[in-house]
């Protein structure tokens, strides 16, 4: 039996680490930090933690944490079911089919005769007739889109832009898979590595008091060096399917709705399309402006731009109050499982916090790292956040919770503050690529019909180049005293 096919669904991982973590409870001290409000933000006191009064959770509390954890989890849940709902009708509009179909042919030249697009297997991609280099370039391409969408735009709020990446890579003949890994893949490597991510980078520099993103030199080559080893990777997987469909690792997944249904030549954009496609891309271009010049401009902000969005659509497309009704019904049933998954992540933290562990981590891991030689100890505190990310997925909380402990014990090993939080931002930013408890990639991935067990053959491999070539970084750092 290959180990892969002993990989549970997310569903049953989530539910395994809650019960680890409410085991912590009744194992672990409880203790807490002092922590004292700055610029609105509650910090933690270096060197403050002590013991408190244990409060373990018993079975009833465990359960009884799971709707506290839905109801954190309501904006990446609302988000979620707001991106179905938009794409639900461009797609039963035949908008994005006929737009990409358009594309498609016209970068595959239209002296070419373009044969009927149909899948050879159940859930493999589709055989487009464009040469090969055009295809790879075109990959090459969109990952780094979206690669820069996660710099610029950050993760949860770029979700909405999934499913166009699942129908561009079908219709070149890639699976769902490839398409998991050109726009969730590039996305949450830049995410991860971006030089401006305000969520570890921006919080660790107001936690240290350093200068916002100074040191971009040294985040941007690793962004850049992540970015060009997932297109390599993409490229990579795309030639072996081309090769050989059957070692495709998305065979048998259902592609329905997302494939050309027609010869290329065939594809004409109208008029009511380029009406559709133009009022999308106002919301996006509206949630881009406030990304970038609304202070306070959050996800419940995007999500209610998205709703704007479907319902502009849902009246410019022409289509039946029933038509709308049953479209936007099956995009809710298909993006279920992902939300329910959100909420189950969520519940992780809530334990955590309820049971007063989450402290006692962050000062055993610094207890950990004490004493270590200074190389030893950067890889080791990357190492250690990477760990803590399986339990606080989230980067800024991740931030608060760790580095006010880290950065004065890096002081002590050695490593000046901007190094420690170089090492943080790499544990917490590549090891998302496999995070079951970071909602967003879980949501995103449902939007490819990807499972999760089929996702973490694709990305485990990457996973480890990607760390190698994080930790290189991290070595030269420590070497040229990175500041």
């Amino acid at each position: 039996m290959k180990w892969y096919s002993r990989i549970p669904s997310p569903l049953i991982m989530l539910f395994l680490i809650i019960l680890v973590v409410a085991a912590m409870t009744w194992l672990l001290p409880a203790g807490l930090y002092e922590r004292v409000e700055v610029d609105g933000r509650m910090r933690v006191v270096p060197g403050s933690y002590g013991l408190v009064e244990p409060s373990p959770l018993s079975i009833f509390d465990i359960f009884k944490a799971f709707p506290e954890g839905y109801k954190r989890a309501t904006p990446i849940i609302f988000i979620c079911l707001a991106s179905a709902l938009m794409f639900s009708l461009l797609e039963r509009s035949k908008t994005i089919e006929n737009v990409i179909g358009r594309v498609v042919y016209l970068m595959s030249g239209k002296h070419t005769t373009a044969p009927a697009l149909a899948p050879q297997k159940a859930g493999m991609g589709q055989s487009a007739p464009m040469k090969k280099g055009r295809a790879e370039i075109l990959l090459v391409l969109l990952t780094i889109v979206y690669g820069l969408l996660g710099i610029m735009v950050g993760y949860e709020n770029n979700i909405a832009t999934i499913p166009i990446a699942a129908i561009v890579v079908l219709a070149l003949g890639g699976d769902l898979v490839l398409a998991a890994g050109v726009s969730v893949g590039g996305m949450t490597v830049a995410f991860g590595l971006s030089p401006i991510n305000f969520y570890t980078v921006g919080n660790g520099h107001l936690i240290a008091d350093l200068p916002l993103f100074s040191g971009a030199w040294l985040r941007t080559i690793l962004c850049t060096g992540g970015l060009a080893l997932i297109a390599w990777y993409n490229v990579r997987y795309y030639r072996r399917l081309q090769a050989d469909p059957e070692s495709g690792i998305g065979r048998g997944l259902d592609t329905e709705g997302m494939q050309l249904s027609k010869p290329l030549a065939e594809y004409e954009i109208t008029n009511k399309n380029w009406l559709l496609l133009s009022i999308f891309l106002l919301g996006l271009a509206a949630v881009l402006y406030g990304v970038f010049n609304i202070e306070g401009f959050h996800i419940n902000d995007t999500s209610a731009i998205f709703l704007m969005v479907t319902v502009a659509l849902a009246v410019a497309s022409g289509l039946s109050g029933q038509a709308v009704t049953e479209a936007g019904f099956h995009s809710i049933a298909q993006m279920a499982p992902a939300t329910f998954i959100i909420g189950m992540a969520t519940t992780v933290s809530v334990i955590m916090e309820q049971g007063q562990i989450q402290d006692t981590i962050s000062n055993g891991l610094a207890n950990a790292l004490d004493g270590l030689p200074t190389y030893l100890s950067a890889i080791g505190m990357s190492i250690g956040q990477s760990g803590l990310n399986l339990l606080i997925p989230s980067g800024s909380g991740q931030a608060m919770a760790t580095l006010p402990v880290m950065i004065p014990l890096g002081n002590e090993l050695g490593l000046n503050p901007q190094i420690s939080i170089l090492a943080f931002q790499i544990g917490d930013g590549v090891t998302n690529l496999f995070n079951p408890s970071l909602g967003g990639l879980v949501a995103m991935l449902s939007l490819c019909r990807v499972p999760f067990d089929r996702w973490l053959r694709f990305a485990l491999p990457l996973t480890g180049m990607l760390l190698v070539w994080a930790w290189l970084g991290l070595l030269l750092a420590v070497a040229v005293g990175y500041s």
